[in-house]
């Protein structure tokens, strides 16, 4: 396989860092940008891009994607097969109180990223990062690409469904590859700590109760990091022959949706420890439940998930336990 220069916009963040490390382990290069801000603790995003910086072939770059300046000069000085761009302010209840963030940072970073990429030499592929949260109060499952997505119940999604149509806008005006990326409940080690899994194995740890909302009644498709970043790839790949449409837009979850209280388990055998719960009511701004169809994009790439949610989360308790030692 041929070297190539790969941008990747939030290379500190959860997502951001699998992928980077996988492109530097298959021998590219990889341009990270990310501006390292404190939603959630900085010492994690710092400690994960320390890593990426000991490899061979990563350059890190920390700017706002909101300094249109410097995401102009990044494409300038670097010739980018592919744009995968992730970075973003992430969270549903974060955005019931900090709507401003998400406008700067999803729609105001997202527009210099597809300006950039439109006066580029070379028009790289560009891979975006979407939500299932765009599909808001859908009641039809599972959820497939095609469905109504104009109902988000909270600004993330609302944030994110806009992101796609100014892609479709790019594509269709400047002819630019534009691939969204639809990505359902994402854990795994490194994980976030705003996350379910995260609050609720610290919490667990330290016999402390956790909060569980509607009562355990919530189902989610939680999809392993390293099936994201499998169908991320795959897509690069296969979305860059001249028979593909110029914008598509992806599923990419584990099309095997679990309950909450199934999660709760696995933790619990994870730790070895029973989980003082707190029953919540439903929260603003959540979804009752997420379930992928994702027979699309495994007709493009071949997409198979290989991790269940008892072995991702004994891989997320490893790491936790090692890194928190």
């Amino acid at each position: 396989m041929a070297s190539k220069t790969y941008l990747v916009t939030g290379t500190a963040g959860f997502i951001g860092f699998h992928l980077a490390q996988k492109l530097l382990d298959q021998g590219h290069r990889v341009v990270g940008f990310d501006n390292l801000n404190d939603y959630y603790s900085v010492a994690l995003k710092e400690a994960r891009n320390a890593l990426l910086e000991k490899r061979e072939g990563y350059t890190f770059i920390k700017s706002n994607l909101e300094d249109k300046a410097d995401v102009v000069r990044v494409f300038k000085e670097h010739d980018f097969a592919t744009v995968f761009h992730l970075a973003a302010q992430a969270g549903v209840r974060y955005s019931l109180e900090h709507p401003e963030a998400y406008i700067t940072s999803n729609i105001d970073g997202t527009l210099n990223i597809l300006e950039a990429a439109r006066f580029s030499k070379n028009k790289p592929h560009l891979l975006m990062a979407s939500s299932s949260s765009v599909y808001g109060l859908s009641e039809k499952y599972p959820l497939r690409e095609d469905d109504h997505a104009d109902r988000p119940v909270a600004l993330y999604g609302a944030t994110k469904r806009a992101n796609e149509l100014m892609g479709h806008s790019y594509a269709h005006l400047f002819g630019l590859r534009v691939t969204m990326l639809r990505f359902f409940t994402v854990y795994g080690p490194w994980g976030r700590p705003d996350m379910a899994l995260f609050m609720f194995v610290k919490a667990i740890l330290e016999d402390k109760e956790i909060e569980v909302f509607n009562g355990g009644d919530m189902i989610r498709d939680f999809t392993y990091v390293a099936d994201i970043v499998e169908g991320m790839l795959g897509l690069d790949r296969s979305r860059v022959d001249a028979k593909q449409p110029l914008y598509d837009c992806f599923n990419i979850g584990c099309a095997n949706p679990r309950t909450l209280m199934e999660f709760i388990q696995a933790i619990e055998k994870a730790v070895e420890k029973k989980a003082k719960m707190k029953m919540m009511p439903f929260q603003p701004g959540d979804i009752y439940k997420t379930f992928a169809d994702v027979s699309k994009l495994k007709n493009v790439c071949g997409y198979a998930p290989q991790t269940n949610i008892e072995d991702g989360i004994k891989a997320f308790v490893k790491w936790y336990r090692e890194f928190y030692a």
